[in-house]
């Protein structure tokens, strides 16, 4: 792909408007953004409001997956594609995660924690069993030997079963990329849903397809 423009802005920025119309008038095809909470939501509004259409935008924005930011832009998500690590969608259901989820959510609202706990709750509880099963099977707390059982050995988590490559990453990948589609509120409910939140990849994960152009996808 060609690079039309290539920008930063100051981490003291509020307002988005003037940087999405200047992106308005070179209409790019894909919008790649790299954001951390506040400036995700800035965004996300900034887009709309200026009417800004690329054929795809999302990209690397941290704050979408958290429940209490879905709550605040409701539809206006619709159509970005972002990252996510693990979502109540059929292929990454089992027991496990079914009652992890509901344990979290119903505690989450007295420790004023993230409603819906989806991006971190799953992959922390699995990194916690990891070490747990490694810890019982050595026998010690060593890393030398911690570190050369866990390239071994495979680990059963409310993920499903782990094991790592051999630089020490995930030997499955597990980052998902995810589009939202079909948000009709603010409700926290509406990301409950499995459509909601669609994954289109991994195939082996994905529980829907890419609604393309971005303009289809927002109502």
């Amino acid at each position: 792909m060609r690079v039309v423009f290539e920008g930063q802005y100051p981490l003291s920025t509020t307002d988005f408007t003037p940087y999405m119309e200047d992106l308005k008038r070179i209409n790019p095809d894909v919008l790649f953004l790299c954001s951390y909470i506040n400036d995700s939501i800035g965004l996300v509004k900034a887009i709309n409001a200026v009417g800004l259409s690329p054929r795809l935008v999302g990209g690397a924005m941290i704050g979408p997956q958290n429940g209490v930011v879905k709550a605040e832009l409701g539809s206006l998500l619709n159509g970005f594609v972002n990252y996510d690590y693990w979502l109540p969608v059929r292929s990454l259901m089992n027991t496990q995660i079914q009652s992890l989820i509901a344990t979290y959510q119903s505690r989450a609202a007295q420790a004023s924690a993230d409603p819906l706990g989806y991006y971190v709750a799953p992959l922390a509880y699995a990194q916690l069993q990891v070490l747990e099963q490694a810890i019982r099977a050595v026998g010690s707390t060593d890393d030398a030997a911690l570190s050369d059982y866990t390239r071994k050995a495979t680990f059963e988590t409310v993920v499903g079963n782990v094991t790592f490559g051999e630089g020490g990453g995930w030997a499955q990948p597990r980052v998902l990329t995810v589009q939202f589609q079909n948000i009709e509120s603010n409700n926290i409910s509406e990301f409950k849903k499995p459509n909601t939140q669609a994954v289109v990849y991994p195939p082996e994960t994905a529980s829907g397809s890419v609604i393309y152009p971005y303009a289809k996808a927002r109502r």
